[in-house]
């Protein structure tokens, strides 16, 4: 199959002031188009059909030794960013619900504790990569990072919510700032998204 750009589920104003439109529109149109574009000419050149990208990511061991690199970058850089937009909205939705921190405080003594240990681990992240929340097989919640475009579905994660902390994802408004964007993150959350995420997983 042929993976397509999603369509972005808000305007690319849509998350002003916290996310500016210029980035948001270079990030989707043109970086995450450029993941997409090389994960299909990837599969194409090798022959691997899949019936999803989530199949592909969690079965890496099928794909061809010589493919292996560029569907993890790319595929990881596909899904990675679908997964980015779905969790961010405008502000209206960035409420977390009772059921959620619930869940959330079994884990963490206070759902403030567990923004700041998310932002720690994003802050801390050396060089390009994604922070997740994540469940793991255990069902048990867990914060962790992955450098460049590596995808929590290939180390046997299912992921709840994310940041990239890719200089490209916040650099026309942020520069080197990656703390400000880091807590700017935290006012377009969509917790309605995270919290569907998560109950889905613990169903599993």
């Amino acid at each position: 199959m042929a993976f397509t750009l999603p369509t972005l589920p808000f305007a690319y104003d849509a998350l002003e002031p916290w996310y500016d439109e210029a980035t948001v529109r270079v990030h989707h149109s043109k970086h995450h188009q450029a993941y997409t574009d090389n994960l299909n000419k990837a599969l194409e050149e090798g022959k691997v059909e899949t019936t999803s990208v989530e199949s592909l990511l969690k079965n890496l061991d099928s794909v061809p030794m010589a493919l292996r690199t560029r569907v993890i970058n790319h595929g990881g850089g596909y899904f990675n960013h679908n997964f980015f937009w779905e969790n961010l909205s405008p502000a209206e939705k960035t409420t977390p619900s009772a059921f959620l921190k619930a869940e959330i405080e079994k884990y963490w003594p206070s759902f403030d504790a567990f923004k700041e240990a998310f932002s720690a681990k994003a802050l801390a992240h050396f060089g390009s990569g994604w922070v997740f929340l994540v469940l793991t097989k255990e069902k048990t919640l867990e914060i962790i990072d992955t450098h460049d475009q590596i995808c929590p579905l290939s180390l046997g994660y299912e992921p709840i919510m994310t940041i990239d902390v890719w200089e490209h994802a916040y650099y026309l408004k942020y520069q080197n700032r990656r703390a400000e964007w880091i807590s700017a993150f935290w006012n377009i959350v969509n917790y309605e998204c995270v919290e569907k995420r998560l109950k889905n997983a613990l169903s599993k």
